[in-house]
């Protein structure tokens, strides 16, 4: 369980670590309308490696896979550490996301394997609220590690938790459940992922470096049109496919899944942009971008907990009604802020969309899986974290999209028909002066406030879009069973048997 623990505190930790030192990354490396890839890079990484480790898992064993995943996880970070461009660190993230595609669903299927019904709410829980904690102390680390050390050093942080962590399970956790022989889709994951990286390809780059009716362009779609239909007819004759149509075919785990896809979505965008909110409109350090997801993280911990003991008392559905409410509420809050929003408003907001958020993941988890024999629990798994982890794919590439379009007509509005000379624009041009604390203090103070505000009007824009998914978090939660943890004992035992 401390191996586990430590698991689950290195990969979520090196998130909000990431997140909170992006600002500094990006003026130190350059490349600010690149950065994105850092994030999605590692998103997609680890997507793609959710599906196949868990399907790994529940044919040859948890422990290998699990082990093999957290050292390549552990390279990674080695690698980003070393990064000279925005490039290389994504790159050097895409090694270290595959290595993260193993540990977090590995982890909870591991729960459900080792604990008995009656006892997974609370451990599950558990987990939820170290995942919260880590993320509380990660943007204080990262903070303190960027501003004083290096941001290089934000990654190898993970060595000494990762090694620990390593050690424990490597010599602690012996797996006694019996594995069935299965086949690994490869098809369908290389389709699936295909289809994943050209749709962000075509969307990131379209409009942007290459016009939409490029060669290039098309061609990227034509690959998303190719590829999905390619996905599906495979899926549908796999002898044992990489995503299990029929497992839809439950209604709790279907549901699960997709408010999971939605969360992912909303979420990644305040992970996301209030750090950069904060250094880029506000003026702040790596330090003051890290305490702002302070209370958004404190928020999760508290939710996180709650909400894994409430669902064994009340039921999934009733319980997620309430955080999906709270989560909505505070996308909505957050699309009204401006560059005059107090410290405190921002606070606030990201308090209310820590404790709409916290539940999904504890109580989305155990429901996921809640009518799953062991020997797919893997499968079922890393399927839910897969479709969460697409959303967050898809959230990051999309809002990424329309943040910078709406950045930049913001900028061609306020500067339209001004003169400037080449030295009053120099540091303007160059929009990592806006995450730099020395290049801002050389544009002219009318200069910056028109560029903070069409800053912070342009991630204000994105929050309002991002109230979509969170709407629709509120309605698909609603399709949810009102099924209890407590009663999952003698179902479990009942399919067990006639299996």
């Amino acid at each position: 369980m401390a191996g586990l623990l430590l698991s689950i505190l290195m990969a979520s930790m090196d998130n909000t670590i990431v997140a909170t030192a992006m600002g500094t990354i990006v003026a130190d490396l350059g490349g600010l309308e690149k950065f994105i890839w850092v994030t999605s890079a590692y998103m997609v990484a680890e997507m793609a490696g959710m599906p196949i480790f868990g399907k790994l898992s529940d044919m040859y064993g948890r422990k290998k896979f699990y082990l093999a995943g957290m050292l390549l996880f552990l390279l990674g970070s080695i690698l980003c550490g070393t990064a000279q461009t925005i490039e290389q660190l994504s790159i050097y993230r895409a090694i270290q996301g595959i290595g993260g595609g193993a540990l977090v669903p590995i982890t909870f299927t591991i729960i459900f394997d080792v604990f008995p019904p009656e006892k997974r709410g609370k451990m599950t829980g558990l987990f939820g609220a170290v995942f919260g904690l880590s993320s509380v102390f990660g943007p204080l680390l990262g903070a303190y590690i960027t501003d004083y050390i290096s941001w290089h050093w934000v990654f190898y942080i993970n060595l000494p938790l990762g090694i620990l962590a390593f050690i424990l399970i490597l010599a602690n956790y012996s797996e006694s459940l019996e594995h069935r022989s299965q086949k690994i889709d490869w098809a369908g994951a290389i389709t699936l992922v295909g289809a994943v990286v050209c749709l962000m390809f075509a969307l990131e780059l379209g409009g942007n470096k290459y016009d939409w009716d490029s060669s290039i362009i098309l061609s990227l779609f034509g690959g998303v049109i190719l590829l999905i239909p390619a996905f599906i007819f495979i899926e549908r004759r796999a002898s044992d496919p990489i995503i299990s149509f029929p497992m839809f075919k439950n209604r709790l785990f279907a549901s699960s899944t997709i408010v999971g896809l939605f969360y992912g979505i909303s979420f990644i965008v305040a992970s996301v942009y209030i750090p950069i909110f904060v250094q880029g409109v506000n003026g702040g350090t790596a330090t003051n971008s890290g305490l702002i997801l302070l209370p958004m993280m404190l928020g999760v911990v508290v939710s996180s907990q709650a909400g894994a003991i409430s669902a064994a008392r009340l039921g999934y559905r009733n319980v997620m009604i309430v955080f999906a409410v709270i989560f909505a509420a505070g996308i909505y809050l957050l699309s009204t802020i401006d560059s005059s929003t107090s410290r405190t408003a921002i606070t606030v907001y990201m308090i209310i969309v820590g404790l709409g958020t916290g539940a999904s993941f504890s109580v989305l988890s155990m429901a996921a899986i809640h009518h799953v024999l062991p020997a797919n629990r893997g499968a079922a798994n890393s399927t839910m974290s897969f479709v969460r982890q697409l959303g967050m794919t898809i959230g990051i590439t999309v809002f990424g999209i329309i943040q910078r379009n709406e950045f930049s007509d913001k900028m061609k509005d306020a500067f339209a028909g001004m003169k400037m000379t080449a030295q009053q624009t120099g540091a303007f041009k160059d929009p990592r002066a806006l995450l730099s604390q020395e290049l801002r203090a050389n544009i002219p103070g009318p200069v910056l406030d028109k560029i903070t505000n069409a800053l912070a009007g342009s991630i204000a824009d994105a929050f309002l879009w991002a109230l979509i998914p969170a709407v629709l978090v509120v309605i698909f939660v609603f399709m949810l069973t009102n099924d209890k943890l407590a009663g999952q004992k003698a179902k479990t035992a009942d399919k067990t048997k006639q299996a």
